[in-house]
């Protein structure tokens, strides 16, 4: 466990180098905000935040399975992420940011990734 890494993964690396080559500039795991989202748009007062599908249970992915070993520690450690994303969500919507989850499997077709985040910064 100690080697998963929160920053700097692959799906979010997509989704970094694809917001910065459409031409927008963001902040990097903001500290002032709960949960400390994936990308800032201060000015925009929009978040995007990348998931992975297994960490946060993407729904109706095929990563999201559920280990069949040590069922009693995995079950409520993928709940609780689960539980503090809904948080963290509810509290932006609070303050007024805007917020985009980027699910990892999505991050695989770049057309329709690109279509997502046009839609979501540029309105």
């Amino acid at each position: 466990m100690r080697r998963i890494r929160s920053k700097g993964m692959e799906p979010e690396m997509v989704v970094r180098r694809a917001v910065h080559a459409m031409g927008y500039r963001f902040r990097l795991h903001s500290g002032t905000l709960p949960g400390k989202p994936d990308l800032v748009f201060a000015s925009r007062r929009k978040i995007i935040d990348v998931r992975g599908c297994f960490w946060h249970q993407h729904r109706g992915c095929l990563d999201a399975h559920m280990p069949k070993s040590n069922v009693g520690y995995w079950k409520p450690k993928l709940q609780k992420n689960r539980a503090r994303d809904n948080r963290n969500a509810r509290e932006w919507r609070r303050l007024g940011w805007q917020s985009l989850c980027v699910w990892e499997c999505e991050t695989f077709d770049t057309g329709k990734l690109l279509a997502k985040l046009k839609r979501f910064l540029g309105s």
